[in-house]
């Protein structure tokens, strides 16, 4: 599957079934996280993989009651690690860098999903805080998405799109 097909086919999955995902997709989901562009090359985003139900269901609660994310076999944390962006771009890098480095991640684990026939859905409705105290996750690093990863039970329709495209000043 061409990359533009992908990106026209990948849905917001809030619906999955018990099927388990085999260690090589996982693998590959990681990769794909691991490839994306970063900041001056410090790749400062960290992952974390939640497969216990316990610990999903925790994260329902942090995540203002999303119980869809609990169905899904896992959930991937992706998270900004300020520390290791600041090193390199001071106050910049902290506060901006290190979440697009993140977030270019969270966008290849998306596509990758969906190339593997895998549903998924980025979530940023949650409280950090929360996040951060159920995952023990340190204050130099700060979650930016819940990403549920399983096999969905559905299939959305496209919704419908536009760009509002400026020539070169708005």
């Amino acid at each position: 599957m061409d990359i533009l097909t992908v990106i026209k086919t990948r849905r917001s999955i809030r619906s999955f079934n018990s099927n388990e995902i085999d260690d090589e997709k996982i693998e590959k989901l990681l990769e794909a996280a691991k490839w994306a562009p970063s900041a001056g090359n410090l790749q400062a985003r960290d992952v974390i993989l939640v497969k216990e139900s316990e610990t999903k269901h925790e994260l329902v609660d942090a995540s203002f009651g999303q119980r869809f994310i609990e169905d899904a076999y896992m959930i991937i944390v992706v998270c900004a690690n300020t520390a290791k962006s600041e090193s390199g771009y001071g106050h910049r890098g902290a506060y901006l860098y290190c979440i697009q480095d993140a977030t270019t991640s969270i966008q290849n684990i998306l596509l990758m999903a969906s190339a593997l026939g895998l549903g998924s859905c980025w979530i940023g409705a949650f409280d950090e805080e929360k996040v951060r105290e159920i995952l023990n996750i340190p204050a130099e690093v700060r979650p930016i998405a819940l990403i549920p990863v399983g096999y969905s039970d559905t299939e959305p329709k496209p919704p419908s799109r536009s760009l509002s495209v400026h020539n070169e000043k708005w």
